[in-house]
């Protein structure tokens, strides 16, 4: 069995990758998930964070590392380190480097007003899109109300300031971008610009905005079962 370590977007707190798990069980059993939790109450920087989730990489067997969002720099800087057992990476609608700056904006709204308090609507827009659905919303809207208002407002911050991209030419293992058709939040020049530096590497679109795990968690798991083909024998992903 090789597991898949899960890294979670910026609300860091792990719960909303349950319908892409849902998923997983039925398209690849043979990958055991590994959800990796950031603390609700405490910001860690870049180099905390890559610390934290080294201390739980599986010990003594093969492993996928997968990046959602904003821990996308997090396993790209992990997988750089070539850790035991590491055989490829995937990345979630996700960069080495953020290229949109106008994001500020929403570091400095989320330093002014909780994100929680925001109208689900408004929260979820950009990252639902047209695929949103009430349950999404409530599980967004819950995740976020679980952070402490001020780490969320250093996270969406230290996307801005992040830079992964030297690590991407030093992974020596596979790397497998999973890009959304409708993302409104990370535009496709971000996966183009680490694909251009990986040397291994391809680029899957599926149609979905940002949240892809959630909103098309089946094409996900094929997608990340059909490229690891040889970690999931046996599943049914075809």
């Amino acid at each position: 069995m090789t597991a898949l370590v899960l890294l979670p977007g910026m609300d860091g707190t792990g719960d909303l990758f349950e319908p892409f798990l849902d998923a997983l069980r039925g398209v690849a059993p043979a990958l055991r998930p590994v959800v990796v939790r950031y603390p609700v109450d405490r910001w860690l920087d870049d180099a905390a964070l890559v610390a934290a989730v080294r201390e739980v990489l599986p010990v003594g067997e093969p492993f996928l590392l997968l990046g959602e969002s904003f821990s996308g720099p997090i396993a790209l800087s992990l997988a750089a380190e070539r850790p035991a057992g590491l055989h490829g990476v995937v990345l979630a609608a996700s960069f080495a480097r953020y290229p949109v700056r106008g994001l500020s904006l929403f570091g400095a709204l989320a330093a002014r007003v909780p994100l929680s308090l925001l109208p689900k609507p408004l929260m979820s827009l950009p990252l639902l899109g047209d695929f949103t659905t009430a349950a999404l919303r409530d599980d967004l809207h819950r995740a976020v109300g679980r952070v402490a208002p001020e780490v969320m407002a250093r996270r969406a911050r230290q996307v801005l300031s992040v830079d992964a991209r030297q690590a991407v030419g030093r992974i020596d293992v596979p790397v497998l971008l999973l890009r959304a058709t409708r993302d409104r939040v990370v535009p496709a020049s971000a996966s183009n610009e680490i694909a251009k530096r990986a040397r291994r590497c391809a680029v899957i679109d599926i149609e979905a905005p940002h949240m892809l795990l959630q909103c098309a968690p089946d094409a996900a798991a094929r997608a990340i079962a059909a490229t690891f083909e040889e970690h999931v024998e046996g599943t049914p992903h075809a």
